[in-house]
């Protein structure tokens, strides 16, 4: 099957589909470090680094090979924690158009559209309903899902919604969930090297401990991982970590330490998180802003430990400075929950 991935981000959608099976001929992705990030760890996949507006004409021959398109149309305007352009006046939040249009364009077999749960109710649901129209339009028979990410082997609570559309008339199958127990913080991040507020050395040994057996799959056996790289918090926000336990928050943090937010009682209950170790993470998003702790070291994660949550394998690195490093982690779709939605795409032939 011959695929294409629009608003590609950092690849993670694509690594999912190529685990699956899938051969992904071209990428497009106008944000030039994600881009970048996707082209080095995908270098058999063409990556159109513009704007998707500037894609006129598809020319991928396929020799009878099935195809299709799938991506992530931007998401923040759909986001629950982004309430002030969760409307129809967001621009951003028809970028989907693009997306359906490219779709017309080439008309592939199959195409998978993923996107925040938010886009199911966003104005009553009218985002959703719009796609939904325009791919029946083109002849789509349509399924889509919510999923968790946790539910597929993924140590993160993150709830995708995906939708499956078949120019042949199929009704796919919700993936079934792994039966076995969710992959915790401690199995994701627990091998890694014991860091420091503000650290920057980018490649660095594996502690000297047994790793978890999903820790030990996305090592591929390496003996050394990249993107070891922290956020350099002040001294005001480290004190404040120190007064937060496994699973707290900002509302953990004495009033005296936050008096330079002007209502810190409307924070986001992401702010200040730390993580508990026997428990999936929380959603890795704009992981910096919402400063997710360390379940043990006073400081934020690292670019590294945040790819484990997402089910990057240590192989895949991330290019440009820390802040568009943690951007493309934060965005990306989950590598393993990707994978099991193609697979089941897949399995129809």
């Amino acid at each position: 099957m011959l695929g294409i991935d629009l608003f590609a981000g950092s690849g993670g959608m694509s690594l999912g589909a190529v685990q699956a099976g899938v051969d992904v001929r071209l990428a497009v992705e106008s944000d030039k470090y994600a881009a970048a990030t996707y082209a080095y760890n995908h270098p058999q996949t063409k990556v159109f680094a513009e704007d998707i507006r500037r894609v006129r004409r598809i020319n991928i021959p396929s020799n009878g090979e099935s195809r299709i398109i799938f991506g992530g149309p931007p998401c923040q305007g759909f986001s629950t924690s982004n309430q002030k352009t969760r409307n129809s006046n967001n621009p951003n939040n028809w970028l989907f158009r693009e997306y359906i249009r490219i779709v017309k364009l080439w008309k592939p077999d199959w195409v998978v559209f993923e996107n925040v749960q938010g886009i199911a109710d966003t104005e009553g649901g009218m985002f959703l309903d719009f796609v939904l129209k325009a791919f029946k339009k083109l002849g789509y028979t349509t399924s889509w899902w919510i999923l968790n990410s946790s539910d597929y082997g993924v140590p993160q609570k993150r709830n995708r919604l995906f939708i499956i559309g078949s120019l042949h008339g199929i009704e796919v199958r919700k993936p079934e969930p792994d039966n076995e127990k969710s992959i915790s913080v401690k199995d994701a991040i627990f091998d890694l090297p014991n860091l420091k507020n503000g650290a920057s050395k980018n490649i660095m040994p594996y502690k000297k401990i047994k790793p978890s057996g999903y820790a030990n799959v996305l090592r591929c056996g390496l003996k050394a991982s990249a993107n070891h790289l922290v956020t350099r918090n002040n001294s005001l926000v480290l004190k404040r970590y120190k007064y937060i336990p496994q699973g707290g928050n900002w509302q953990n943090i004495p009033q005296r330490l936050m008096k330079n937010y002007t209502d810190f009682s409307r924070c986001h209950t992401g702010i200040y998180h730390r993580l508990r170790e026997n428990e999936p993470s929380i959603v890795i998003g704009n992981y910096r802003k919402n400063m997710l702790i360390h379940p043990h070291e006073d400081r934020g994660l690292s670019v590294r430990e945040a790819a484990r949550l997402q089910s990057f394998p240590d192989w895949y690195e991330f290019k440009g400075s820390i802040g568009y490093q943690q951007q493309q982690v934060g965005n990306a779709v989950p590598p393993l929950l990707s994978e099991k939605v193609f697979t089941s795409i897949l399995s129809y032939g």
